[in-house]
């Protein structure tokens, strides 16, 4: 019988199981631990390959190394020599080009690495500001992943995930607003059954970036929480996305409730028709639909 003072049994992880927690081949982890090294530290001839949590960790640097761009000998060298002193920040701080930026994040995304990408993200944001990430690096990503799934019928998951973390990303910018200029917050909403918001999380945090408030009321708005809404508080400008024409509903639009002063109304997302809009403003993109609301709050 085991005393309660036996140390705890290690849990040892298969060659399989550490594979898919890094997103490599398991012919990958055999290569790193006959070239670099980089092998479960207590294999025993004849018996199957077991990682401790040790072994793990130094793959993990490793793996990281590797999507920022490092050699694969130069990133074993760190892992195994000063993997103590390698934190992800390190990691992210060591690229900045912007093509690199969306490989970087497509290897991560596949790698299934949560952390990685959430740092990748908020650095580039920090550095860049929302517009220029979310146009030059997190919307060619999207875009790839999306593309991966069509062509291949695989990825879908990764682009769930990656998603995931994007919105979490998008929701901590926009919460540190402070002191915002608009004493009426801006209405912001994907409509009727519309599922896509990534459009509207892009735009509240750079509107936070401008220290415009925002109503977020997020994905699948229907038009009475709408309609509630503006009775309320009569918001300066009012933001309505459609990804899919079956969701964009002109009277959405149409039949708001009148209120004074009178809202600068925005449409975005490809779902709107150009016969149905004719005299509505349609947003291009997220910079002009900041700049189109910037306006209509008077800064």
């Amino acid at each position: 019988m085991a005393s309660r003072h036996d140390k705890p049994v290690e849990e040892l992880l298969t060659v399989a199981a550490v594979a898919r927690r890094l997103g490599v081949a398991p012919a990958t982890l055999r290569t790193w631990a006959r070239r670099y090294g980089l092998g479960p530290t207590d294999h025993a001839s004849g018996s199957h390959r077991r990682y401790s949590a040790q072994d793990l960790a130094k793959l993990t640097t490793m793996r990281r190394l590797i999507i920022a761009g490092m050699p694969p000998a130069e990133a074993a060298e760190k892992a195994l020599t000063d993997r103590s002193n390698i934190t992800i920040d390190k990691i992210v701080d060591g690229f900045s080009d912007r093509p690199d930026s969306v490989e970087i994040l497509l290897k991560a995304a596949f790698a299934l690495d949560k952390n990685f990408i959430e740092r990748a993200l908020r650095k580039d944001i920090e550095e860049n500001g929302v517009i220029h990430s979310w146009q030059e690096v997190i919307v060619p990503v999207l875009v790839s992943l999306g593309k991966t799934w069509e062509e291949t019928g695989e990825g879908i998951e990764i682009e769930h995930f990656f998603s995931e973390i994007l919105k979490s990303v998008l929701r901590e910018r926009a919460s540190k607003i402070s002191r915002p200029i608009n004493p009426r917050p801006v209405l912001v909403a994907s409509v009727g059954e519309e599922m896509h918001s990534l459009a509207i999380h892009a735009l509240a945090a750079a509107l936070a970036e401008r220290n415009i408030e925002c109503h977020f009321l997020g994905a699948r708005t229907p038009f009475a929480a709408l309609e509630a809404m503006v009775e309320k508080f009569a918001p300066p400008a009012i933001f309505l996305w459609a990804q899919l024409v079956e969701n964009a509903d002109p009277s959405y639009f149409k039949d708001l409730p009148i209120v004074r002063p009178a809202p600068r109304i925005l449409l975005g997302g490809p779902g709107w028709s150009k016969s149905d809009c004719a005299h509505m403003t349609k947003t291009p993109d997220l910079n002009f639909a900041c700049e189109e609301i910037t306006r209509a709050v008077g800064a």
